[in-house]
């Protein structure tokens, strides 16, 4: 990671993480953080923290945002705050939508890009997994693939960080998935904190979670989980799309002014403190 700006005495740490649902935390439930999530990025920032005093952290993601929304209502906020460290992960709702112009997309990914490597941040890029949740989204694996690549070019061209989603072998177990199958659960939050947490050569203690074989499901449970799977996601988000609204309109970030995070007890500890 590049060197914090500061005098040496008092050295400028802040880390703003800007996106959409993934970054959010969403399928990470937390009964007591903002939006109730928790999330890899709030995870990174407890660590980095931990590692070294006097980080601060802003989370302006909110989900269901696609590209264009994280570029007019995120980036300029996330430029004031004049961050060490930005986070960025953006379009994957814009691939699921119907008629989204690819080239189009990633032509405006590289400008909001270009934009924040000019803050001199160390800044950190993410690739997308081929989430195998149903034949209904096989239609988007080839709009991933270009996204993926791209990223991948746009990261090099700026001197970003990649983490490499994809690759990611550990995502083949469903139970790295929430129950919609398209964010990550508790398990793949802690996983991707610790990928970002290496990349930056940050000390951390998070380790990859321990399960036995998943046990074999006959064909009736099966195709029960699957119409369940259908019926409590598929449909309402297909329905959300039709009546052009999403589960992010009514929320804000969670931290939308930079924090410091404690050495101790975490976000957690900062939301106990508030409400004393």
């Amino acid at each position: 990671m590049r060197e914090e700006f500061g005098d040496g005495s008092k050295v400028r740490r802040r880390f703003v993480a800007i996106g959409d649902s993934f970054t959010e935390g969403v399928g990470d439930v937390s009964k007591v953080l903002p939006n109730g999530v928790r999330g890899w990025a709030d995870r990174v920032a407890e660590k980095l923290a931990k590692a070294q005093p006097g980080w601060e952290y802003a989370n302006l993601a909110v989900r269901s945002k696609r590209l264009r929304h994280i570029i007019d209502e995120q980036l300029e906020p996330a430029l004031a705050m004049e961050p060490t460290l930005i986070t960025l992960y953006a379009g994957g709702n814009d691939i699921l939508d119907f008629g989204t112009d690819m080239d189009a997309l990633l032509n405006d990914y590289e400008l909001l890009v270009a934009r924040l490597s000019e803050t001199g941040a160390t800044l950190v890029l993410f690739t997308g997994f081929d989430v195998k949740v149903s034949a209904v989204l096989e239609p988007f694996k080839k709009r991933n693939t270009l996204y993926n690549q791209r990223v991948r070019e746009i990261a090099d061209k700026y001197g970003a960080v990649l983490v490499d989603y994809w690759c990611f072998d550990a995502y083949k177990d469903s139970r790295m998935w929430a129950p919609d199958r398209l964010h990550m659960s508790k398990a793949g939050h802690k996983y991707l904190a610790a990928q970002v947490l290496d990349h930056l050569n940050i000390p951390h203690k998070i380790s990859p979670k321990e399960w036995d074989p998943p046990t074999r499901m006959s064909m009736r449970e099966w195709e029960r989980r699957q119409r369940r799977w259908v019926n409590d996601w598929v449909v309402p988000l297909f329905g959300r799309k039709l009546r052009g609204v999403t589960l992010g309109d009514t929320l804000s970030p969670r931290w939308p002014q930079p924090v410091k995070v404690p050495r101790k007890g975490g976000l957690k500890k900062l939301m106990e403190g508030a409400k004393q």
